[in-house]
């Protein structure tokens, strides 16, 4: 579907969060739609919010992996917002630290009634680690549709970046339609179209109900 699209580029910074009970002061969690971003410090978070909104600073970089370490909201209209979740897979925290962010990932994820979809960025050298399993499994649990992009493509020849997909997505496959694979570079823009595409269906969430709709109706 084409209608109706949303301008990525009108994004815009609302507020910063500690942990899921902040932002529930904030922004009741089943008021509105949320896309959530979520990777390893070193995945190119950042990077990717970035590039897909056309900003040079709406997240903020760094070279120290691990400095987002709040929940970072950033309003595209009244009812569309995108999430910036801390990056997981800290090296240079304290455990207890470390344990305590995991924790809100999860809770977050799991009790957030507006959440429309997850984007798991993995760096393409380095895709599903443990965390970015466990990252992906608890969305799909939580009947979340999930988004793996395979950030930094530009590192890779085409051969190579089509293998390490095709891999990716094999070993994905049980996860059915609830996960998809893409890949972005947010240095030339390659595969942006098709991410903001996604992005663009899980924030008219009434759409995804009537394809499964009419989905179940064509196996009948």
């Amino acid at each position: 579907m084409t209608e109706s699209r949303i301008d990525f580029r009108r994004a815009k910074f609302l507020i910063s969060a500690p942990d899921i009970a902040h932002l529930d002061q904030y922004l009741p969690g089943d008021i509105g739609i949320e896309i959530a971003f979520a990777g390893r410090s070193n995945a190119g978070k950042s990077s990717a919010l970035n590039a897909l909104t056309e900003q040079k600073s709406l997240a903020r970089t760094s070279k120290t992996p691990g400095r987002t370490q709040l929940i970072n909201v950033f309003e595209l209209d009244d009812d569309r917002r995108l999430v910036d979740l801390p990056g997981y897979g800290f090296a240079q925290v304290p455990l207890a630290l470390k344990n305590k962010w995991q924790e809100a990932l999860g809770e977050y994820l799991q009790k957030r009634a507006c959440l429309s979809g997850v984007v798991v960025l993995m760096d393409i050298r380095h895709p599903l680690k443990d965390l970015d399993m466990q990252m992906i499994e608890w969305a799909v649990l939580s009947n979340i549709p999930v988004l793996a992009l395979l950030t930094k493509s530009d590192k890779l020849t085409q051969s190579v970046k089509m293998k390490t997909v095709n891999d990716v997505r094999a070993a994905l496959s049980n996860f059915g339609d609830k996960v998809q694979v893409e890949t972005l570079s947010s240095l030339k823009g390659t595969g942006k179209p098709k991410v903001l595409s996604i992005l663009n269906d899980w924030c008219h969430p009434e759409w995804l109900a009537e394809q499964k709709a009419e989905q179940a109706l064509d196996s009948e």
